[in-house]
């Protein structure tokens, strides 16, 4: 993008975070980032509300990250620019949400989708295996905070919480199937538990949504089946015109 945006008062050290009003700011994605004439200088995490009160009523905002150390003043002639695709994984675990169990699965995600992908940003959060909460983060992941590609990892087998699928078929807007049978056949081929795994992979808005098993051996094997095909498939979602059988 090369849209300016007025200039905004900032007084921030290098990886400290700044919030600001969603009304002075024009429409941001998550992993966005503000570049003034001295380079990169702040990047969009997350939207939320700020809020409100009797008088002034709740609004939205958005949490930055300094990329710099900034001197208190206005940063002027900011440009908005997206190197690359924002990720967000979302790790199932009862017992992890209790801080009971260490995640080490969600973590691999980034690493095994950055082979891939060039990724702007990674963020990772870590939910009970309830699917009504998972519902809702699925869908503000995509749709609010604009995130390119969300990956769910646990909560696909048959235990009675294993709820990730029918949570991901509630917001999907399209299904990938071919996705779903790549990550069915990699993990067949390596036992045939792997057929028990009910994944569901699909679109939301312009977002790919990917489920994965919990352990980590099976997120290094089923993203892994799915990965190469993942630029291309956002590609295609967020609006790329080019012919596919030319590539």
């Amino acid at each position: 993008m090369t849209e300016c945006i007025a200039s905004l008062e900032v007084d921030a050290v290098a990886g400290s975070h700044i919030v600001f009003p969603w009304s002075r700011l024009p429409e941001l994605r998550a992993g966005d980032t503000l570049v003034d004439v001295s380079g990169p200088a702040l990047q969009a995490l997350s939207r939320h509300w700020l809020p409100g009160d009797a008088t002034n009523p709740a609004t939205f905002a958005w949490t930055f990250e300094a990329l710099r150390s900034l001197q208190a003043g206005p940063l002027a002639d900011l440009r908005i620019t997206h190197d690359g695709y924002a990720l967000a994984w979302i790790t199932l675990s009862d017992k992890g949400a209790r801080g009971e169990r260490e995640d080490t699965a969600g973590p691999l995600v980034p690493v095994i989708a950055g082979q891939s992908l060039k990724l702007c940003l990674a963020s990772g959060y870590l939910l009970s295996d309830d699917p009504g909460p998972l519902k809702a983060l699925l869908a503000e992941l995509a749709l609010t905070q604009g995130f390119d590609l969300i990956v769910t990892s646990g909560g696909t087998g048959l235990a009675p919480r294993d709820l990730a699928p029918e949570a991901t078929l509630a917001v999907i807007e399209k299904r990938l199937p071919g996705f779903e049978r790549a990550m069915t056949m990699e993990s067949l081929s390596k036992t045939p538990h792997g057929a028990i795994s009910r994944a569901v992979a699909g679109t939301l808005g312009k977002a790919v949504l990917l489920n994965l098993p919990g352990s980590p051996k099976a997120v290094r094997e089923c993203l892994g089946a799915v990965a190469p095909a993942l630029r291309h498939a956002l590609e295609k979602l967020q609006g790329d015109p080019s012919d596919c059988a030319a590539r």
